[in-house]
């Protein structure tokens, strides 16, 4: 990318699927994204448009703040109308567990939401996977390993942990495509390592050697 995104690109960028990446717009704002490295077109029919590692970084990134007046802002944006709710904000992501304010976790409306992006995640992997094969994990997956498996334990109807627990936490490590999930028993640890298992990753459990905690460790499995 030589030169940060437009105005309307970055509208484009932000109102992206938060799972897949898939993009809408133009003819001329997507080829432009292509351009610049942030998109690419899918080789595959309906060849749609997914945003590019790259493409997701810009979408993260914080936008610098808007200083223009507010009826000038106003007047620029688009209707309320012309995306759902969640491609406005694109800020879904899934529970990891110790979020401070958990909301309401069985409200119709999260689980809808959860249904939804894990259904983009099967269909990314359809459409990105080689062989097309939605039982293993994909590109996506393994550069957002907290979120993936997230996403897969959430969407499985695991509870995630609120912040005194009693719930699942997914959490980074040191080793290379791994993350560590804990949970409060053993029969927590148990079904969550038979839900990663089913949704493509490996996980094994293993015990902390400072604390004697016992934690699965999980992996996006590649065959």
């Amino acid at each position: 990318m030589t030169r940060p995104p437009s105005a309307a690109q970055r509208r484009v960028i932000d109102a992206a699927d938060p799972v897949t990446g898939r993009l809408r717009g133009t003819r001329t704002q997507l080829a432009a994204l292509v351009r610049q490295g942030l998109a690419f077109r899918h080789p595959r029919p309906p060849h749609d448009h997914f945003l590019t590692p790259a493409g997701h970084r810009t979408r993260e990134a914080v936008p610098a703040p808007d200083t223009r007046p507010p009826e000038a802002a106003t007047a620029g944006a688009p209707a309320a109308a012309a995306e759902p709710p969640k491609a406005d904000t694109g800020v879904f992501a899934a529970r990891v567990g110790g979020e401070q304010d958990l909301g309401p976790a069985a409200a119709p409306a999260r689980a809808r939401e959860v249904h939804s992006a894990w259904q983009g995640l099967l269909e990314l992997r359809r459409m990105t996977n080689p062989d097309g094969n939605t039982d293993r994990p994909c590109g996506w997956e393994r550069t957002h390993l907290v979120r993936a498996a997230a996403l897969a334990l959430e969407a499985a109807g695991h509870r995630p942990a609120g912040p005194l627990g009693d719930g699942y936490r997914v959490r980074a490590t040191p080793q290379p495509e791994a993350v560590a999930v804990h949970g409060p028993d053993d029969t927590t640890l148990g079904a969550c390592a038979a839900t990663l298992e089913k949704a493509g990753w490996q996980a094994g459990e293993h015990t902390d050697p400072r604390t004697r905690a016992r934690y699965l460790l999980a992996s996006p499995r590649r065959v």
